[in-house]
This record gives C-alpha cells, structure tokens and sequence, in this order.
C-alpha cells in the first residue's frame, strides 16, 4: 500500500513540474514594438508603368519599360504636395533619361540592387525625408524601336477552309 500511495506522488510531482515548465517555456515571445511601429506606419504604393525613351547616336534606340512599387512612410508621404505616383514617374525620368543610369548596349553589367538603391536615394532626396523605405521591381523591359515599328507577324493555323457567306447568301438561309 505504502509503495501506491509512493508511486502516486511520485507521479503526481512528475506531472507538475512538468506542466510547470511546459507552461514557463510556452510563453508568449518578445515582440520587437519598436519594428512593429514602423512597420505600421509604411504603406505600399503602386508605381505606374513608365516607358522611358533610349536616346543614343542618330535618335531613340529603344524604349525601357519599368514598373516600380514601394515601401512608403504614411505620415510623411501625406506631407507631399505632388502625389507620390506622379513624383515617383517624374523622378524616375530624371534618374533613366537625365542621368542615364541603364547602358542597354551592355545589359551584362546591370546590377538590380543597385538600380534599387539608387532610385530610392534619388526619391528620398526628391522628397526631403526618409519617405520610400523599399523599391520593388515589378517590371524591366526593353523594347528595341525596330520591334515596336514592324511587329513581328502573328502565326496562325486555319481550322477550316472555306468561302465565307455574304450577306445575302445569310438572308436567304434564315440566319
């Protein structure tokens, strides 16, 4: 009887101590408040597709194609006169057309985290304040003049061969 009622607290204190330190282990973890704020306070905005003329010897060589998204901060983005789309396109003319940060000819030697970093320094001095955290990079395309002027012909496969009715021959059959 004596080793029962041993056994049983024996297995009682086990329990315990377990649940104890289950309980101690499970609780909640730290929350980073301070990057929980400015998480908060950043917004994504949506760039518009920006088609920026390739200008090189004997006129435009081609066209590049961007779309950029953003990391924003609310309150400071709030404070800007221009919009942000529209400040962001304007910038993005200056910093492709005026200081010709893409070389097309020699596309080996893009480096897309730095074209990132460069167009939010650009945005960020534009604006005055640490308005874009993060630049996304939704879309770079480039298009050579000689492809938009003569596209290239579409193939297509003829299902069924046949004249095609007129409208009087459509009439007469009842369509």
């Amino acid at each position: 009887m004596i080793k029962l009622v041993g056994t049983g607290v024996w297995i009682l204190a086990i329990t315990l101590a377990s649940v104890y330190f289950s309980l101690k282990m499970a609780s909640a973890p730290k929350v980073d408040t301070a990057a929980a704020a400015r998480e908060a306070a950043m917004e994504f905005v949506s760039g518009y597709t920006t088609t920026v003329p390739v200008i090189g010897e004997g006129g435009v060589n081609g066209y590049l194609l961007t779309k950029l998204a953003y990391k924003a901060n609310k309150e400071l983005a709030a404070k800007q006169v221009v919009p942000l789309p529209e400040m962001i396109t304007d910038e993005l003319y200056t910093l492709l057309v005026g200081k010709k940060m893409i070389d097309v000819g020699a596309t080996g030697n893009f480096d897309l985290d730095a074209f990132r970093g460069v167009v939010k320094e650009g945005l960020n001095r534009r604006f005055g304040a640490e308005v874009i955290a993060e630049v996304y990079v939704e879309q770079i395309d480039y298009l050579t003049t000689a492809s938009v002027e003569d596209p290239p012909q579409k193939k297509g496969v003829t299902l069924l061969k046949g004249e095609v009715p007129t409208v009087e021959q459509t009439q007469k059959s009842g369509h």
